[in-house]
């Protein structure tokens, strides 16, 4: 087994300050953007694209569905053949494979074509997004630097999800959908340019010669996608349907297969030995509780301010602004944090502050909007520092050869932390309120039982994320504490 890292690199490699290096990190900086413009710009253009392809409700699920299962589910393995053969290979190729399926996109006729390109779209963004980060971990020497370039990555993506959806409906009024799609390609040649010009190739002996264990990845492979495949069951055909309950019961079968085989295996994918380490168990987890928190608060949040209030979509949106706001500005509380109090512990208060920011919405969230714009800045402000701070962490505490499935493993932490907090909060709300959510005309009786679903649903998720943030601290204690 490999010993960790030393904290700080050699004093060559903090000769490269972050601001010197802007061909790369805008390469970066692109890769990520693609991949929070994939997650965001297309469902303004969805009623769009339903009347253009004749699409029925469940195909234009399944056309962000796709993406987001294909993304989820091969993060990890592809990070793994990326640790392998390449890192910059591997993302050079995603990029020419995102660019030719948003060229692809102007060709589309059917509905099954779109669904088709998506899932392309999110293999693609698996080769990419991890490697954004595990390519920036490289690039820099100290864990300052890392820090900053990995703010300013994470900053650019944040912007790109926030003015997704509004960009998406200004270029729908002078362009046709299929254009919210092509976008990736200028955007890909960007990175493409900024990674093949700013960083250099690996070196052999940079890179892990084990063999891929074909079997746990697959194995891997099926547990998060049944995860994933959760909330969207639940939402689809509720509780009472067999289908979300297979979903789990596939889930933890996979799951516990997979940590069978990786035990048992002379090469495994995943060292489970390494994802003990107290700096990487500790950052999967935290990075887990921030992850479900900001999913499952917007989801709430969202049908609270129309349901409860009357507020529009449109009204709503503006309701969000808090979470918004804090996730992009929130990038400049990094910094300060952790000269003042060391990576781990800012990683501790941060993941702290979420489950303060989902127990004020259980308790006080019902009691008036300027508690719910208080929950999601606590628990935005929370993850933007998360982040950021637990995916290094990550990385840190693995051997230099596995910092792509590092990055591949934070990511899917996160993935799967939001399906499980989705999963709780769809639910419960549904089973505490009595009648058609959507239905008009409450009476007291209704605005009674949804009041009494919302907390119990922000109280059920800030217990779920206590237990991840709790064990987490615990795990991250006494060794690299200081830190």
């Amino acid at each position: 087994m490999s010993s960790p890292r030393p904290i700080l690199s050699s004093p060559s490699s903090r000769r490269t300050p972050v601001r010197a290096s802007w061909l790369p990190l805008a390469g970066l900086s692109a890769v990520f953007l693609i991949e929070m413009l994939d997650t965001s710009i297309l469902t303004v253009a969805l009623p769009t694209i339903g009347r253009d392809l004749h699409a029925s409700g469940i195909a234009l699920q399944w056309i962000t569905l796709s993406y987001a299962l294909v993304l989820g589910g091969f993060m990890i393995p592809l990070g793994a053949l990326a640790d392998r053969v390449g890192r910059r290979r591997t993302m050079v190729l995603g990029l020419g494979i995102l660019a030719v399926a948003g060229l692809a996109a102007v060709l589309v006729t059917a509905v099954w074509q779109l669904i088709a390109i998506r899932a392309i779209t999110g293999f693609a963004a698996a080769m990419t997004a991890p490697g954004s980060m595990a390519l920036a971990f490289r690039r820099y020497g100290t864990d300052e630097q890392r820090v900053r370039a990995m703010n300013v990555i994470a900053t650019v993506g944040l912007v790109g999800m926030a003015v997704g959806p509004i960009a998406g409906g200004f270029l729908l009024a002078v362009a046709p959908w299929q254009a919210l799609l092509a976008i990736n390609v200028p955007i890909a040649l960007v990175a493409a340019i900024g990674i093949l010009g700013g960083i250099p190739a690996d070196a052999p002996e940079d890179l892990r010669r084990a063999p891929i264990d074909v079997a746990g990845a697959l194995l891997g492979t099926i547990a998060v996608l049944a995860v994933l495949l959760v909330p969207t069951l639940f939402a689809g055909t509720g509780a009472a349907s067999v289908g979300p309950w297979a979903a789990l019961a596939c889930a933890a079968i996979a799951a516990a297969l997979f940590v069978i085989r990786e035990r048992r295996a002379r090469h495994p994918m995943i060292d489970l030995h390494l994802i003990a380490r107290p700096l990487v168990a500790s950052g999967l987890l935290f990075k887990a509780a921030g992850s479900l928190a900001i999913g499952a608060l917007g989801y709430l949040v969202t049908l609270h301010l129309q349901l409860a209030y009357g507020w529009t979509p449109g009204q709503a949106a503006l309701g969000m602004l808090p979470q918004v706001i804090v996730l992009i500005a929130g990038g400049t509380l990094i910094r300060p944090l952790i000269a003042r109090t060391g990576m781990t512990r800012a990683a501790r208060y941060s993941s702290a502050g979420i489950v303060v920011g989902l127990a004020l919405y259980g308790v006080l969230g019902t009691h008036g909007y300027v508690w719910i714009a208080l929950s999601l800045a606590l628990v935005a402000a929370g993850m933007r520092i998360v982040s950021v701070v637990a995916g290094t962490n990550v990385m840190r505490g693995l051997p230099e050869d596995r910092t792509t499935i590092g990055a591949a493993l934070a990511d899917t932490a996160g993935q799967v932390g939001a399906s499980v907090g989705l999963a709780l909060a769809g639910p419960l709300l549904n089973a505490l309120f009595t009648g058609a959510l959507t239905a008009g005309d409450w009476g007291a009786r209704q605005h009674g039982a949804f009041d009494a679903a919302i907390t119990a649903a922000g109280l059920a998720l800030a217990a779920a994320a206590a237990v991840l943030v709790a064990v987490g601290i615990r795990l991250s204690r006494g060794r690299l504490s200081h830190l």
